[in-house]
């Protein structure tokens, strides 16, 4: 398979040694070409600041990061579509005008305004403007922004924050939609459930590690899964959380992890089983 992003020993740590704190250490990701990814880690394990890495907003302190089978560069951000923490918008300026800036910014034709704010469910927002949205339709003009010019990867960290059930099931259509346009979607959220419905493919992050990377496969006891892994990642009653970890490992194929491969090498976890 081929990666679209790959990251090799991925760390990040902040201010000076001897007193530097770790963020993420050696961290290890596989996203394939046409998968969608979720990046799964209880609050504080890295998730954010190793997507923060993947979209340059953060230089890592170690390691490398591969994209589209090269190492990353500052002009692969042309690739890559982001929504991290808060909607970069104009609050005085209408959707299709806060669209019409990021256009004229990168270059990218203004006919795809329409069809971008129509597949994110805004195209009927008219005059009104972006800073009299809800939260939920802030946070669908940030996912069209990241849209817009059509990049090969799409990172989107916590997108259902301030989204109604209706909303997150419009965006859970959207995000399984992608891969069909050619986007491969990374996805971080703290709702499992959500991961569940979405992606094909899991990380998990722990203390800074990545504990935990495989396929999802239907009838995976997703939320099991994310326990045993972090107690075993933090030491916690580990016998038995290796026992019931190796056990919810069964739904997972191709397995890579700190702690050994777990499942059948070489076999391929069947692509939008857990949706």
């Amino acid at each position: 398979m081929s990666f679209v992003v790959e990251t090799r020993g991925l760390t990040k740590r902040f201010g000076r040694r001897p007193h530097a704190s770790t963020a993420v250490e050696g961290v290890s990701l596989h996203v394939g070409e046409g998968q969608v990814y979720g990046l799964l880690g209880p609050n504080g394990a890295g998730k954010s600041t190793t997507l923060k890495m993947l979209c340059g907003m953060l230089r890592p302190t170690g390691g490398s990061i591969m994209f589209e089978g090269r190492p990353w560069q500052r002009d692969d951000l042309y690739r890559i579509g982001s929504l991290i923490e808060t909607p970069p918008l104009y609050p005085n300026l209408t959707a299709a005008e806060n669209l019409d800036v990021r256009c004229t910014l990168l270059g990218i034709p203004r006919g795809r305004i329409a069809e971008t704010l129509e597949a994110v469910g805004l195209a009927h927002t008219g005059r009104k403007r972006a800073g009299q949205f809800s939260m939920g339709m802030k946070q669908r003009l940030g996912i069209a922004l990241a849209l817009i010019g059509r990049p090969s990867l799409l990172v989107l960290d916590e997108p259902t924050n301030g989204l109604d059930p209706m909303g997150i099931e419009e965006l859970r259509r959207l995000v399984r939609a992608l891969p069909e346009q050619g986007i491969t979607v990374v996805v971080s959220s703290h709702i499992l459930a959500e991961v569940s419905h979405m992606a094909d493919h899991v990380g998990i992050i722990a203390n800074g590690r990545l504990a935990y990377e495989g396929a999802l496969r239907e009838g995976t006891d997703l939320e099991a899964l994310f326990m045993d892994v972090c107690r075993r990642a933090a030491g916690v009653d580990g016998g038995r959380a290796d026992r019931s970890a190796d056990a919810g490992m069964g739904g997972m194929h191709g397995v890579r992890s700190a702690y050994g491969t777990h499942g059948a090498p070489g076999t391929a976890g069947a692509k939008g089983g857990a949706r």
